[in-house]
């Protein structure tokens, strides 16, 4: 199937039909060259046409999600040349921007503040420590830094520990000990301090992670919506991956942008049968939005 028929193949809540692009959307996203303006003006279009502001939050996000499916994968996303500033890219997506970009947009439509200028506000609200863009280094980089910071601002909770998780106990050092992978970390010793000094912070809290060996007994509390970072055994770090939980007869499955897929989808496998053939990745972080 190609990535038009798949398009047309999807549907959503709120009264959805199979096709339910407008056909110049439809075209729009089989152009490459289309911006990132008119991307986002088309789907808040599409918001308001089926009436998603009336729907919770977490369903909002599985629907903004899912008109992400079939867009191409790429690597590092946000590490462009230059000073950092606010990188858009909708027509290419790592795990992170993916679900950046489909809680991102959910707010805006919950808030009814559908204007491209209004996506980068939060997008900059979201993506950076308080929400202030200050160099490199105010970059929500690790995903349990980006959880906690967006938790402490009320944009979701962590709900790991209720439900069942244990303590996350980890050494995050891995930007500052693998300085040749991060362009601006090599470059500037000033920055890596920073980031040294972030990790030190992170060695202070308590996060919580559900082992991967427990999550299909905790499978039916997962909502659609939640956001999830799939924790790893790689040293250093403290997550590999991340997605969205959507359910599909009953199961729990991730919407995610993956490099081995090389385009956001969704996972065939179950949740838990996705991380168990997985051997480095060893559980999950979970965030369950709040409505803004």
């Amino acid at each position: 199937m190609n990535r038009r028929s798949f398009l047309q193949s999807l549907t959503f809540a709120a009264g959805a039909s199979p096709l339910f692009l407008q056909k110049d959307l439809l075209n729009l996203l089989a152009q490459p060259e289309v911006g990132d303006e008119l991307l986002c003006k088309k789907k808040f279009e599409l918001a308001v046409s089926k009436g998603w502001e009336k729907l919770p939050i977490n369903e909002v996000i599985v629907n903004v999600g899912r008109t992400f499916l079939g867009t191409p994968y790429a690597e590092n996303v946000l590490e462009t040349p230059g000073e950092e500033h606010l990188v858009i890219n909708m027509r290419a997506l790592d795990c992170v921007t993916f679900y950046e970009n489909a809680l991102v947009i959910a707010r805006c439509i919950k808030k009814n503040e559908m204007t491209f200028d209004e996506y980068k506000k939060e997008l900059q609200f979201i993506r950076y420590r308080g929400g202030i863009l200050n160099g490199y280094a105010s970059r929500l980089h690790y995903t349990s830094d980006y959880m906690y910071d967006n938790a402490e601002r009320g944009v979701w909770k962590l709900i790991a520990k209720e439900l069942g998780g244990i303590p996350y106990v980890k050494k995050l050092d891995f930007m500052s000990t693998h300085p040749e992978r991060y362009r601006q970390i090599r470059e500037s010793e000033s920055v890596r301090r920073q980031i040294e000094e972030i990790e030190k912070e992170l060695a202070k809290r308590t996060m919580y992670y559900i082992p991967k060996n427990h999550v299909a007994r905790i499978s039916e509390k997962l909502l659609d919506g939640d956001i999830l970072g799939i924790t790893t055994s790689i040293a250093g770090i403290d997550t590999s991956h991340t997605g969205i939980v959507v359910r599909q007869d009953g199961e729990p499955h991730l919407m995610h942008a993956p490099l081995a897929g090389k385009e956001v989808q969704i996972s065939e496998k179950a949740l838990a049968d996705y991380l168990a053939f997985n051997k480095r990745q060893t559980g999950i972080m979970v965030a369950r939005p709040l409505e803004p």
